[in-house]
């Protein structure tokens, strides 16, 4: 089991920049992978960015380019910093982790105003 708490979340203009953080409670060495999703009212939830045990990252196609995945051993932290941010960026904002099952924090919303 893991359990994830988010961070970082608020409200931001177009343009502007958010760093999210997800801090596990267990060492990210013993989680495959790490993952960014969001959920925009009335939308599925999507994968925004991964990153592995291993440190490869993948991204959205939405988002390549100003979103970048990282991580903190030490803190047991994923970042994920958020540049050049839309409307459109506009979510509620989930890590999840993966082991044997997916388990998921509660969320920080992000809204970005035009």
């Amino acid at each position: 089991q893991v359990q994830l708490v988010e961070s970082g979340g608020g409200l931001v203009q177009a343009g502007g920049s958010l760093r999210l953080s997800c801090v596990a409670s267990r060492s990210l060495f013993s989680i495959n992978a790490m993952n960014w999703y969001r959920q925009a009212p009335e939308k599925q939830r999507e994968l925004v960015a991964t990153i592995t045990s291993g440190g490869s990252t993948n991204y959205a196609d939405s988002v390549k380019g100003r979103f970048t995945i990282n991580r903190d051993n030490a803190k047991n932290t994923v970042y994920l910093q958020m540049n050049s941010l839309k409307p459109e960026d506009t979510a509620v904002y989930y890590c999840s982790a993966d082991l044997i099952y997916r388990y998921w924090g509660q969320g920080t919303q992000v809204t970005v105003s035009s």
